[in-house]
């Protein structure tokens, strides 16, 4: 795996046997354990996201009015259709340096603003 032979791990075990103690050896196994575990489901789950196919846009319905169901809609329903209608936010973007310096550089003006007042 990392070049570790046998007589490598033996003595890793036993140098951990005296650091850990024979009480906690198995306790410290389980934390590297569950360490290992965690980092490689971190991992998967990264590789996964990476991997995955983006959403398909859903097709715009077709701008052609029909006169008879625009005369039978009730008024809530058409409210709906136009709220569906507008484009969806934004995914979130995270904070770059630029913009956190902008930001602290505004709030620096605003607050030497009101030091000298």
């Amino acid at each position: 795996m990392f070049g570790i032979g046998v007589p490598e791990l033996i003595l890793i075990l036993i140098v951990g046997l005296i650091v850990f103690g024979p009480g906690k050896l198995p306790e410290a196994g389980r934390a590297l354990g569950k360490g290992l575990r965690e980092f490689k489901k971190a991992s998967n789950a990264l590789t996964q996201a990476l991997n995955a196919e983006p959403a398909p846009k859903q097709p715009q319905a077709a701008a052609q009015p029909v006169a008879t169901q625009q005369a039978t809609e009730p008024q809530p329903a058409q409210a709906a259709a136009a709220e569906q209608e507008k484009p969806a936010q934004p995914a979130y973007q995270p904070p770059t340096q630029e913009s956190v310096r902008e930001q602290l550089a505004e709030q620096g003006k605003s607050v030497s603003s009101t030091e000298k007042v």
